[in-house]
C-alpha cells in the first residue's frame, strides 16, 4: 500500500521527541530529537536480516513499524500504531512547515497521553494484548556466546558440571547452533558436535530443562531440504545471506512442508527438549508466493502455531530475529534487542548487527514490553575478562526484569565474572516493567 498522510503536530523544535519502534528483535528501537539522524541499515542484506525490507526509510524521515510516537515538548504524547498483531502498517513523521506530517501505509489507532513517554508507551501496550500471567522464568546457560558454531556435546556436559559446582542456578540449558548439519536440516546432526541425545539427557537427568535453537522457518542452499524439496519454498523469497550461503525461505502453507515442521519439533520434544529458541523468525514474514493464498503475516503466524503443534502446549516457545507486533500471543519469551558481542561497538556501525551498545539501546527501548506481552529476553550475560566494558553490559541486565542467562564457558570466568554472573543469575520479573 501506498502512504497516505493522517494527521499533523505543532511541536517545539528544542524539546520534541519522536519514538521509532522497530520490526522485529533485531531491529533498532528509540526516541530521537528531531536534529538526529535514526539508525538506519548498513547495506542492502542487513535491511532484509534486521529491519522491514518492503519499507526502507526516506532520508529526513523517522519511521516506526506497527509504533510510532511524538512527543511534542509540551508534555503530552501523540502515539500512533497497528490496530491489530494481524495489520502492521509502517507509520511516518517528516517535518513539513514548522509541523510534523503523519503518514501510514495502512489503518492506525490514535492514541494521546498526558504524562509522558514511558506512561504512554505501557498504557498502550497493555492495549495490544490479552491480560496474561507470566510465571517467574528460572535463568538458563546457553553455548553460543562461548563456543559459537563450534560446539560439542562435551561442552554442553561440562558446563552443565560447572554450573551444579559453582552455584550458578541454572535450569535450563541451551544448545544454541552448531548441533545441526545444516540450516533447515535440524534432525541431522553436525558429526563434530557428537551426540545431540547424550547431551540432552544428561541435562534433563541432572533435573535440568533443555533447550534447543532452531531458525525454523530458513533452509539454506547447502541443506538437503533445499535439494530435495523445492516446491516447499516461498518462491521469490530471499531472506538474505548468512553461514556463507543463500537462504530461503520455509512455506509453512504447503501441506507436505508443514507436516515436516510439526515433525521437527514433535522430536525434539520426544527427546525430552521443553524450550525452544525460534531464531530468524523474520524469514516466516517475508512476502513471495506461497501454496496457499495468505498474506505474509498471517503465514508467520501460522508458522508459529504449527511449531507449538509440535512442541506442545507446556513448551516454551522463545522468539528471536521475530516481527514483534505478530508474535503477540503466540511466545513466551521474545529477544527484544539484536544480539550482544563481545565488542561494544558493532563492526558494521549498524547497530542492528551484534555489538554491546546496540543490544543496551535497543532492549532498554523496549524494557516495557516484559510482562504484558511476553518475558522479555535482553540476550546473554557474558562476563568473561575479555569482554568490552563487561561492567556496563551487567548494570544493564541487572535493571531488567527479563529472562537471564549466562553463555561464557564457565572456566573462562574470573572471580568477578564468576560473582557477577552468579548474582544476575535469578528468575524473571513477575510484574510488568
Amino acid at each position: 500500500m501506498s502512504f497516505a498522510d493522517i494527521g499533523e503536530i505543532m511541536y517545539d523544535p528544542g524539546r520534541a521527541r519522536v519514538f521509532e519502534h522497530g520490526w522485529q528483535s533485531w531491529s533498532p528501537t528509540g526516541a530521537y530529537r528531531l536534529a538526529d539522524t535514526p539508525p538506519r541499515p548498513a547495506d542492502e542484506t542487513i535491511q532484509i536480516l534486521a529491519y522491514r525490507p518492503e519499507t526502507p526509510v526516506p532520508d529526513g524521515t523517522f519511521q516506526g513499524e506497527g509504533l510510532l510516537a511524538v512527543e511534542p515538548g509540551d508534555g503530552s504524547v501523540e502515539l500512533w500504531s497497528a490496530p491489530s498483531p494481524l495489520q502492521v502498517p509502517s507509520i511516518r513523521a517528516r517535518e513539513e512547515g514548522g509541523r510534523l506530517v503523519i503518514s501510514a501505509d495502512g489503518p492506525v489507532r490514535h492514541h494521546r497521553g498526558e504524562h509522558g513517554l514511558d506512561r504512554a508507551l505501557r498504557d498502550w501496550a497493555d492495549t495490544m494484548a490479552e491480560p496474561r500471567a507470566f510465571p517467574a522464568v528460572p535463568p538458563m546457560w546457553c553455548t553460543w556466546y562461548g563456543y559459537w558454531g563450534k560446539v560439542t556435546d562435551a561442552d554442553v556436559i561440562e558446563n552443565l558440571e560447572l554450573s551444579e559446582r559453582h552455584g550458578l542456578g541454572a535450569d535450563m540449558f541451551l544448545i544454541d547452533d552448531g548441533y545441526e548439519a545444516e540450516i533447515g536440516d535440524w534432525l541431522d546432526g553436525r558429526p563434530e558436535f557428537g551426540s545431540l541425545a547424550r547431551a540432552v539427557d544428561a541435562v534433563t537427568g541432572a533435573g535440568r530443562r533443555a533447550g534447543i535453537w532452531t531458525a525454523p522457518f530458513l533452509v539454506g542452499h547447502r541443506s538437503r531440504l533445499f535439494r530435495e524439496h523445492p516446491d516447499w519454498l516461498v518462491q521469490g523469497a530471499y531472506a538474505g545471506r548468512m553461514w556463507d550461503q543463500e537462504l530461503a525461505v520455509l512455506d509453512v502453507t504447503h501441506p507436505e512442508a508443514a507436516e515436516h515442521l510439526v515433525n521437527v519439533f514433535r522430536t525434539f520434544a520426544a527427546m525430552g527438549i521443553s524450550h525452544f529458541k525460534l531464531d530468524f523468525v523474520y524469514a516466516g514474514a517475508l512476502a513471495g508466493g506461497r501454496h496457499e493464498d495468505l498474506d505474509p503475516i498471517a503465514a508467520y503466524r501460522r508458522g508459529l502455531e504449527l511449531v507449538r503443534r509440535g512442541a506442545g502446549e507446556q513448551a516454551t516457545l522463545h522468539g528471536c530475529g521475530a516481527p514483534m507486533l505478530p508474535s503477540i500471543g503466540l511466545v513466551d519469551v521474545m529477544r527484544v534487542s539484536p544480539d550482544i558481542a563481545p565488542t561494544l561497538q558493532p563492526k558494521s556501525g549498524d547497530i542492528s548487527q551484534p555489538s554491546q551498545l546496540g543490544a543496551r539501546l535497543t532492549g532498554a527501548a523496549r524494557e516495557f514490553l516484559h510482562a504484558r506481552w511476553w518475558v522479555n529476553d535482553p540476550d546473554c550475560i557474558i562476563l568473561r575478562p575479555e569482554v568490552e566494558a563487561r561492567e556496563e553490559w551487567a548494570a544493564h541486565i541487572a535493571a531488567t526484569g527479563g529472562l537471564r542467562g549466562s553463555s561464557d564457558p564457565i572456566a573462562a570466568l574470573d572471580d568477578w565474572g564468576l560473582e557477577t554472573t552468579r548474582r544476575l543469575m535469578v528468575p524473571t520479573a513477575t510484574d510488568p516493567s
